[in-house]
């Protein structure tokens, strides 16, 4: 998983395992046949996995704040409204490193609501419906690649790029199966919810990154973000309450 580092148990060292692109742990063990540590030369398992966490520049001890996921974060900043540690008392500086494990956290993110509106469109058989899922997960796709882009920008430069923006395709026009009524559209009204709800979360999280992102392109970045995001919400809902009120998707009309 993005942001989670792991360590050989029998010397100590940081496992050589890069996750890349839409890749899962089990992805690479899969690939390579086994896990050996290049500094002891004996075969790891997965038992040494951390989380990655804020530390203190003053006191080094553990902030109040690990990175887990949308929610996790932007609680934190709607409580505290900065960033403290909670062992010495002192203001915690938003830096560089801290950039990047944010940056992480919004790439597995983008990564999952991907995979998540691929599933989607697999499961509805109305083609509108599909064919605004699959627009969604290629969307979400491309800001996975754009947040990857500016981590590597960010690691390789210590410098953020612009980020343009991404829209969504115009709909094609597609007709209504003709489905006895009520058929698939309690499935659908679910997978909008959740959809909902996630894209509300992500929404909230990259304006939270606006907030405390210093850089100005960085903070151009997220705010664009934030602002696509809500755009997919408002989309969202629309196809939600016409479903509701009358079982038909209105994508494309």
């Amino acid at each position: 998983m993005m942001g989670e580092t792991y360590f050989c148990e029998h010397c100590g060292a940081e496992a050589d395992l890069t996750l890349e692109g839409f890749e899962r742990v089990e992805d690479v063990i899969e690939r390579e046949g086994k896990l050996t540590c290049k500094a002891c030369g004996r075969e790891m398992t997965l038992g040494g996995k951390t989380r990655e966490v804020y530390t203190c520049q003053h006191c080094r001890a553990e902030a109040d704040m690990t990175l887990e996921g949308f929610e996790n974060v932007v609680d934190v900043i709607e409580r505290e409204r900065h960033l403290s540690c909670p062992s010495c008392g002192q203001p915690i500086d938003w830096t560089e490193q801290e950039e990047v494990k944010a940056l992480r956290v919004a790439m597995e993110a983008e990564r999952s609501a991907s995979q998540a509106y691929a599933r989607a469109a697999k499961a509805t058989k109305d083609p509108r419906g599909r064919d605004m899922f699959e627009q969604l997960s290629e969307f979400e796709r491309n800001h996975f690649e754009k947040l990857r882009e500016q981590l590597k920008s960010l690691q390789d430069k210590g410098q953020w790029t612009v980020y343009r923006g991404t829209s969504l395709k115009k709909p094609r026009a597609l007709e209504a199966p003709k489905l006895p009524k009520g058929e698939d559209t309690l499935g659908d009204m679910e997978a909008l919810k959740i959809a909902i709800r996630e894209e509300k979360k992500a929404k909230g999280y990259y304006r939270s990154m606006a907030e405390l992102t210093k850089d100005p392109r960085g903070k151009e970045m997220y705010k664009k973000l934030a602002e696509e995001e809500a755009l997919h919400e408002k989309l969202l809902n629309d196809q939600y309450y016409s479903l509701h009120n009358t079982g038909l998707w209105s994508w494309g009309d």
